[in-house]
């Protein structure tokens, strides 16, 4: 496992992990941001176009799809669990303002099975640093966007060397405490995800990876304080 993604053998053993996390994902979040986390969710929304077709990489069990309102909007996730949790929550919530309801499709990030040019905008919260491959997959969200579709990342910030370490310490210690308190297991699946965060990079190293792959407009905003990072990219408008 390393800044840009990690091996079989980690993967496997994170979908496991992050499978478990199901019935306390957001009861765990809330507590981990000190309630920031609705409030991330809705700056995404906020960044996204109030037209066309969404799509969120990684969805989890539903927790920002449910929120978005008014939008067309495909969810896609690895793990059958996840997309079985998201799909009623979700458009229950779509049903009762009126939305049509959201596709639940099974995938990874860096195999997604849209073709070219299908979505006007895509989005992943809090799954980033969860990807088999962050090249590939940001790789594969720019071939899914149309021309000046837009993605927007949102997850926990790093800023230099310092800053990760104490972000570690606060992951294993603060938020292991309560997850294993909440979890009532010693080994509770957070430790896989303090894991993916001491191994994640900084924020200036996915500013150069959304440019390298060929994103334009590239910018990143650290939020609350120092917590998580947003960033946005734009797909060119006319692709080389």
């Amino acid at each position: 496992m390393d800044t840009d993604g990690m091996g079989d053998v980690d993967w496997n053993e994170l979908q496991r992990n992050l499978e478990a996390t199901i019935p306390v994902y957001d009861k765990i979040n809330r507590f981990a941001t000190f309630g920031q986390v609705d409030r991330w969710r809705r700056m995404v929304a906020e960044r996204l176009p109030e037209d066309g077709e969404i799509l969120e990489i990684g969805c989890g069990p539903g927790s920002f799809a449910e929120i978005l309102v008014g939008r067309s909007l495909t969810c896609l996730d690895p793990i059958p669990a996840m997309l079985e949790a998201a799909e009623p929550r979700v458009n229950r919530k779509r049903m009762e303002r009126g939305d049509e309801n959201a596709n639940f499709v099974g995938g990874t990030a860096e195999d997604m099975p849209f073709s070219d040019d299908s979505f006007d905008a895509a989005c992943t919260l809090f799954s980033f640093r969860d990807w088999y491959d962050k090249k590939a997959g940001l790789t594969e969200a720019l071939r899914v966007l149309k021309p000046g579709g837009k993605l927007v990342i949102v997850d926990p910030a790093k800023i230099n060397s310092v800053h990760g370490f104490l972000g570690h310490g606060y992951m294993k210690y603060w938020v292991g405490s309560y997850a294993r308190w909440i979890c009532g297991v010693e080994d509770h699946p957070w430790k896989w995800l303090t894991k993916t965060y001491v191994h994640f990079g900084t924020t200036k190293d996915y500013v150069r990876m959304l440019e390298d792959v060929g994103f334009r407009e590239v910018s990143a905003k650290v939020i609350f304080p120092g917590m998580a990072t947003i960033w946005e990219g734009v797909a060119p408008s006319n692709p080389q």
